[in-house]
């Protein structure tokens, strides 16, 4: 059972500014690209921060307003309205949060959870910007066709891992619910098999109907 990985759903061709990059520069590439973020880095590559449209805007509403209303906010690097236009690096957001290639889809979400972000970029074992992956990429694995999935379950779960023969245990798949029945030697074998089944990749819950004989 092989499970997909960062390098295995992110986006190769990563565009990138650097920390001096303009304000309109990088709103240039991101409508270029169809895109809401951008990592920002340093002359050797490595990631420093993300500057997305949101930090964008949160910039553009410091401003005075041209009817009147009063200045509610600023930016957190204490731009105030009238300075000069904002560059990549004063309106990123920092630390840049990465992921490494080799991370498996749960561990990206977690991260991706854990630091309210919608993307990581992926840096290799020298910091260097090699990727990026977004919460749809981890999404993709969803996407897979349940007969993929029940084959995977069947033959590489069940029977290769656990040994257990074609009979023993019967897997329907629909919309990546898992529905199992069958019987085991072993009770304490039935939470194995749903942690496993749980486990590959797309599948989306897990039901047993599965008794110890």
């Amino acid at each position: 059972m092989r499970h997909r990985t960062v390098g295995d759903l992110m986006t190769r061709g990563v565009v990138r500014v650097g920390r001096d990059a303009p304000f309109k520069a990088v709103v240039k590439l991101l409508a270029e690209h169809d895109v809401t973020a951008l990592p920002v880095i340093d002359a050797l590559g490595h990631p420093v921060g993300v500057v997305s449209e949101a930090d964008l805007l949160r910039s553009v509403a410091v401003r005075p307003d041209p009817v009147g209303l009063p200045l509610v906010s600023r930016h957190a690097n204490g731009a105030r309205p009238g300075d000069s236009a904002p560059t990549a690096g004063e309106l990123m957001t920092t630390p840049a949060v990465c992921a490494r290639p080799g991370w498996t889809v749960v561990e990206a979400a977690r991260v991706m959870d854990a630091e309210g972000v919608k993307r990581l970029p992926v840096v290799d074992e020298t910091e260097t910007l090699v990727g990026i992956v977004s919460r749809s990429d981890l999404l993709r694995v969803f996407l897979r066709q349940d007969d993929a999935l029940r084959e995977e379950i069947a033959g590489d779960v069940l029977t290769g891992t656990l040994g257990l023969a074609p009979a023993d245990v019967r897997v329907d798949v629909n919309e990546g619910r898992v529905a199992l029945k069958g019987r085991v030697q072993a009770q304490e074998l039935i939470p194995v098999i749903e942690r496993l089944c749980l486990g590959v990749d797309g599948v989306v819950s897990v039901t047993t109907d599965i008794v110890a004989v």
